[in-house]
């Protein structure tokens, strides 16, 4: 085992690589159901989602969801009951024009980010609302997921994964350069504008961003990974309760850990190996497209201009180990393995961040929580077949090796 001071005295650009074990460890978990909320379940109207956007947990394990149509912030409590609301759609203090990230503090305070009003609403713990923290960037304001930095006011979040973006005229005034990283920064909010400061870069596939004009690179630069091939890695991240950040930025099993002080990066690996792409693998997915395109089209519509766009997508070289990352209020990184397919889950490794494998969950255990609160606290937010979606709440105890 290494001690966790180890990663925070390693000095800037070292890295440190734990190997782990390839043997999987199962976990039974102790999984119980707490609540559901969602119009499928009670019928409650404040329940009838409209599009959800996050959940968080504060310390006390009321659950924040933060509803992007409604323009609102539920705040529920153990027993999945109202507790009040906070913001609405409106151009007065406190009210959104448009939400697209929310981040809970372990206190109860709540930031949501609205690019409409390039800002950020802050609420006090009980839900008044403070202040708008105006977004420094001139031009573009792009908001992206956002979560809470333990013991500051700021918040953690990836500029390259913006949700929604919105222009001014200021966009063709200043230089605007196109990504090369993604990077984890702190967005301060204890001023009136708001102040970046990176925690780490992270890789970021090649783009070609020769031949772009100003309009292009303000597009996609927020969202650079949409120009990349399908299968091509996702960036996964997570913020640990120290105020540092676990990520996964390559096709390989290598999970990343970075102090919160600018410092080393200590690296989790297994050695489990990408799966090559065939093309077996790549007309497996063309055909899964077109039978989703024409069951989800309206009669009548001509689809033949997006088969035609289907049929030459093109495709990475190799399919990531990993699907997904969250992190844990004790310090734990839960890893989402790819399963047999391209898009099928595989079980969740369950790491310790200073390197120990402590072990998995097997496949169809649970679905990787989209929250996690204290006390083994899990929100996951899911969609039935009617589009209607519902955020359970359950507590998991990692239990005892099983197998």
């Amino acid at each position: 085992m290494i001690s966790a001071w180890l990663l925070a005295a390693l000095p800037a650009g070292a890295q440190q690589v734990v190997e782990l074990p390839a043997e999987d460890r199962w976990l039974e978990p102790v999984i119980e159901e707490l609540y559901q909320v969602g119009s499928a379940v009670t019928g409650e109207a404040w329940e009838q989602f409209g599009q959800i956007m996050d959940v968080a947990f504060d310390g006390a394990g009321h659950l924040y969801i933060l509803d992007r149509q409604a323009q609102l912030v539920y705040v529920v409590d153990g027993d999945g009951r109202l507790i009040r609301q906070l913001g609405g759609p409106g151009e007065g203090p406190g009210e959104f024009a448009e939400t697209a990230a929310m981040a809970v503090f372990d206190d109860g305070r709540v930031v949501v980010g609205d690019p409409s009003r390039r800002g950020y609403h802050v609420f006090a713990a009980g839900g008044e609302f403070e202040r708008m923290v105006r977004m420094a960037e001139p031009g573009v304001a792009s908001v992206g997921r956002v979560v809470a930095h333990a013991g500051s006011e700021a918040v953690v979040g990836v500029p390259t994964q913006s949700r929604i973006m919105v222009f001014s005229g200021a966009v063709f005034d200043v230089p605007v350069r196109f990504p090369v990283s993604h990077a984890l920064v702190r967005i301060i909010l204890s001023g009136e504008e708001t102040v970046r400061d990176t925690i780490v870069e992270a890789w970021l596939p090649p783009i070609d961003s020769e031949g772009m004009d100003r309009v292009d690179i303000a597009n996609y630069a927020p969202r650079p990974t949409s120009l990349l091939p399908e299968f091509s890695p996702e960036f996964h991240w997570g913020v640990l309760p120290d105020g540092g950040v676990a990520f996964s930025d390559s096709s390989t099993y290598a999970v990343k850990v970075a102090a919160p002080a600018a410092g080393g990066v200590r690296i989790l690996k297994r050695p489990f190996p990408p799966e090559p792409v065939t093309g077996r693998i790549i007309r497996a997915e063309k055909d899964r497209r077109v039978r989703r395109l024409e069951e989800t089209a309206e009669p009548g519509t001509d689809l033949s201009a997006r088969r035609r766009g289907i049929e030459g997508m093109e495709f990475y070289t190799e399919l990531s180990v990993i699907r997904g990352l969250g992190t844990t209020r004790d310090g734990h990184i839960w890893v989402l393995r790819r399963g047999d397919g391209p898009s099928d889950d595989g079980p969740i490794d369950v790491l310790a961040q200073e390197g120990r494998y402590v072990g998995s969950f097997p496949a169809g255990t649970m679905a990787l929580p989209t929250a996690f609160g204290p006390d083994g606290l899990v929100a996951i937010v899911e969609r039935n077949e009617l589009g209607v979606q519902t955020v359970t709440v359950k507590r998991v105890l990692a239990g005892t090796s099983g197998r």
